[in-house]
C-alpha cells in the first residue's frame, strides 16, 4: 500500500513538472487529461478520490483509536501498536498528500486551458482590430479619392457658373443692342416717313406751278 502511495505521489509530482514547464510533452499531457475528462472519466476519477478519502479517514481513525487505547493505559502501548499507528499515520499522509497533488494538477490543467482560450480569443479580437483597421485604411483612401472627386466637380461647377455668366451678360448684351437697334429702325422710319411727306408736298408744289406755267402760255398765246 505504502509503495504504491509513493509511486503515485512520484507519478502527480512529474505531471505536475510536466504541466508548469514548457516542454514537448506538455501538449500530450494536457491532451491526456482531456481525454480523462470527458465522458466517464470524471466520474472513475471522483469515484476513485473518494475511496481513497475514505480509506484515509479510515487510517486517521486508526490512529486516533490507538492513541486513546496509548492514554487509557498509562503509556503502556506494545510495540506493535506503535508500528501500526505509525503505519496507519504514513498511510493517510500519504493518502492525504496523493488527494492534494490530484487537486493541483485538476487546477493547473484548469488554468491553462482557461489561458489557451483567453489566448485564442485575444488573438481574434487582435484579428478583427487589424481588420477593421486595414478596413479603416481602405475607407479612408476611398474617402480620399471621394472628396478629390468631390473637389474636381466643384471646380467643374465654378467653370460652369462662370461660363453662364458670360453668356448671360453677352444675352444681356446683345438684348440691348437688338432694342438699340429696333430704336434706330424706328426713328429711320420716322424719319423716311417724313421725307416721304416732304416728297409727296414737293411734287404736289411742283405740279401746281406746272399747272400754273401752263395756264399763263395759254393765255399769252390767246
Amino acid at each position: 500500500m505504502i509503495q504504491v502511495l509513493f509511486t503515485v505521489i512520484f507519478a502527480e509530482m512529474a505531471l505536475i513538472l510536466l504541466l508548469i514547464f514548457k516542454t514537448p510533452l506538455r501538449k500530450l499531457v494536457i491532451m491526456g487529461l482531456d481525454r480523462v475528462k470527458r465522458g466517464r472519466g470524471p466520474i472513475v476519477v471522483k469515484t476513485t478520490g473518494g475511496t481513497i478519502f475514505i480509506v484515509m479517514l479510515s487510517s486517521i481513525y486508526s490512529v486516533v483509536s490507538i492513541h486513546k487505547r496509548w492514554i487509557d493505559e498509562d503509556g503502556n502501548v506494545t510495540p506493535t501498536d506503535q508500528i501500526l499507528m505509525a503505519q496507519h499515520l504514513l498511510e493517510a499522509s500519504l493518502m492525504g498528500f496523493t488527494l492534494f497533488l490530484a487537486l493541483m494538477i485538476d487546477r493547473l490543467h484548469h488554468y491553462i486551458r482557461e489561458l489557451r482560450m483567453r489566448r485564442k480569443s485575444m488573438e481574434a479580437v487582435n484579428k478583427q482590430n487589424r481588420g477593421f483597421e486595414d478596413g479603416k485604411n481602405g475607407a479612408s483612401d476611398d474617402m480620399k479619392s471621394l472628396e478629390e472627386e468631390a473637389s474636381a466637380l466643384r471646380l467643374k461647377i465654378k467653370k460652369l457658373e462662370a461660363t453662364v455668366e458670360e453668356k448671360a451678360k453677352e444675352s444681356s448684351d446683345a438684348e440691348a443692342n437688338v432694342v438699340a437697334l429696333k430704336k434706330q429702325s424706328e426713328h429711320f422710319l420716322r424719319e423716311n416717313d417724313s421725307l416721304h411727306e416732304d416728297n409727296q408736298n414737293l411734287r404736289a408744289q411742283v405740279q401746281s406751278l406746272d399747272q400754273r406755267l401752263s395756264n399763263s402760255d395759254v393765255k399769252k398765246a390767246s
